[in-house]
């Protein structure tokens, strides 16, 4: 098993079926677990993936679960709700989490409230079991942002627009026909661009399934179209005369340009042969090799400090 955490509140009978895990990625090992047994996930490509692999997947948590494994991320609201979302099933809950993510502050917070049982410390990270508690407070639901937006708890910028996002925005010029929004998130970058009248559609394409729910509030044009799918693999109905982003390029706390550079090889995929990727990205990220890999016309438009800015033109089509 990839946790060993998991693996010894096993053996030590904290977990009992019918069990679900909260917050489940296709990167963890959940073989040696017993059935019946429901992945609750609401992330693409990670929901695919393991319903690939044979596993029963819900994007939320439902039906009477004897224990719920709680799948600590690092957004600290996101984290209080799923733990306020699996008290409220009745169900044994435990919580398990990277020291990293934040597990020690979760295990005191989680004391403030009620009991805590049997602690397991293993690989850098905690598994605690919550005996009684009152979490109803800790559910948290969309809300509207600074600008306001609104956001999911865990959401990327969920607090305001993201200045990245804005300069990009700023930069946007000639928008018309197809648009494809790569990572829209909740909508910010698609609500800007469809400011442009020529726009005839834009396609939202966004891997979080609540991100997208507040995208639809965001974006009310009957010219959008909402898709909760992998940016990196995503094929319109029709080729793009443009493709607009501001791709992640962490996965957690891990540095991941590849998953940006992925972006731009699928930007290039589904442009029209005349079709322009519109770009923002921190300074520090490695994306011009990719970029000429890809387009046979690569403009940096004037970015500021910490961001810059692309637009590339004629993608070329991969053999």
């Amino acid at each position: 098993m990839a946790d060993p955490r998991l693996s010894i509140a096993l053996d030590d009978g904290l977990i009992e079926a019918p069990l679900a895990i909260l917050g489940a990625t296709d990167d963890a090992d959940y073989s040696d677990l017993p059935a019946p047994l429901t992945l609750v996930c609401d992330r693409q490509p990670d929901f695919d993936r393991l319903g690939a692999r044979g596993f029963d997947v819900s994007r939320s948590l439902t039906g009477t679960p004897a224990t719920v494994v709680v799948a600590l991320p690092r957004e600290r609201d996101l984290a209080r709700d799923r733990v306020a979302r699996a008290a409220a099933t009745g169900a044994r809950v435990l919580v398990d989490g990277a020291k990293t993510d934040g597990v020690d502050a979760m295990l005191k917070a989680c004391r403030a409230r009620g009991s805590v049982g049997a602690v397991i410390s293993k690989s850098h990270g905690k598994i605690f079991a919550i005996e009684d508690g009152d979490f109803a407070d800790w559910r948290a639901e969309p809300s509207r942002n600074a600008d306001g937006f609104w956001t999911a708890p865990g959401s990327f910028s969920s607090d305001a627009s993201d200045p990245a996002s804005a300069a990009l925005a700023d930069a946007l010029s000639g928008l018309k026909g197809r648009v494809v929004d790569l990572g829209a998130g909740w909508g910010y970058l698609s609500a800007r661009a469809l400011e442009a009248d020529e726009i005839k559609a834009i396609d939202l394409v966004e891997a979080d399934h609540a991100t997208l729910d507040c995208a639809r509030r965001n974006v009310t044009s009957d010219r959008a179209a909402f898709h909760w799918a992998d940016a990196t693999t995503f094929t319109p109905a029709e080729r793009a005369d443009h493709v607009i982003s501001n791709p992640p390029f962490h996965k957690g706390r891990k540095g991941a340009p590849d998953l940006g550079q992925a972006f731009i090889a699928n930007a290039a995929r589904i442009l029209a042969p005349r079709g322009s990727l519109w770009l923002v990205a921190n300074r520090h990220l490695p994306y011009e090799r990719t970029l000429a890999q890809h387009f046979a016309d690569v403009t940096e438009l004037p970015g500021t400090s910490a961001f810059k800015l692309y637009r590339a033109t004629r993608p070329r089509r991969a053999r």
